[in-house]
């Protein structure tokens, strides 16, 4: 069953679905606008193959760069590229609601992808939503931090289940590859 606008708020009223920051205009129908933050991750476009393997961690300075957006300014993608994006807002979900996130009709139409494959959000899951952003169009696309570039759809599960993957807990920091107030990691 997907939630509607009000049983969304109830969920967050009561507290089992966070939402940080939460903006109450932000939720829409049966959805929750996410906004992009201004931090990306562009792909490395030399060197040797990369190897597809679960070990393989995408901050890996040989795989991506850290891209973050001064204020005012916006991020280019060119046509036919990826770039990794990341939710302004963290959702943190109890163990009986999953969900997912999709692009939005209006940026669709314009050729934006928001996920490749991985747009599915386990129960108990509780960080910031990284975004696999694509240019499908013949023409490069401005994306400006802030902008509502995709939207939650909550769901409710039969039975309850907890996440614990790899990125289950994932802030922004993490996404930048620093630890939560920390200087920058090693890759």
């Amino acid at each position: 069953m997907i939630l509607s606008r009000d049983e969304v708020l109830r969920e967050v009223e009561r507290g089992r679905i966070k939402i940080d920051p939460f903006e109450r205009a932000n939720v829409g129908t049966a959805s929750v606008d996410l906004r992009v933050s201004r931090y990306f991750r562009r792909l490395v476009r030399h060197g040797g193959p990369i190897d597809v393997r679960p070990e393989v961690d995408y901050r890996d300075p040989a795989i991506t760069t850290l891209v973050e957006v001064a204020e005012g300014e916006a991020i280019e993608v060119g046509p036919g590229e990826t770039i990794l994006g990341i939710t302004l807002e963290r959702i943190g979900l109890p163990e009986d609601v999953c969900g997912w996130f999709e692009g939005r009709s209006r940026f669709a139409r314009l050729g934006l992808l928001v996920h490749i494959s991985a747009g599915f959000m386990q129960p108990g899951t509780d960080n910031n939503q990284v975004l696999e952003v694509s240019n499908m169009a013949p023409r490069p696309l401005r994306l400006h931090p802030g902008t509502p570039l995709c939207q939650f759809i909550f769901q409710r599960t039969e039975g309850s289940a907890r996440h614990a993957g790899r990125y289950a807990s994932q802030t922004i920091d993490d996404f930048r590859g620093r630890p939560a107030g920390g200087p920058q990691a090693s890759a």
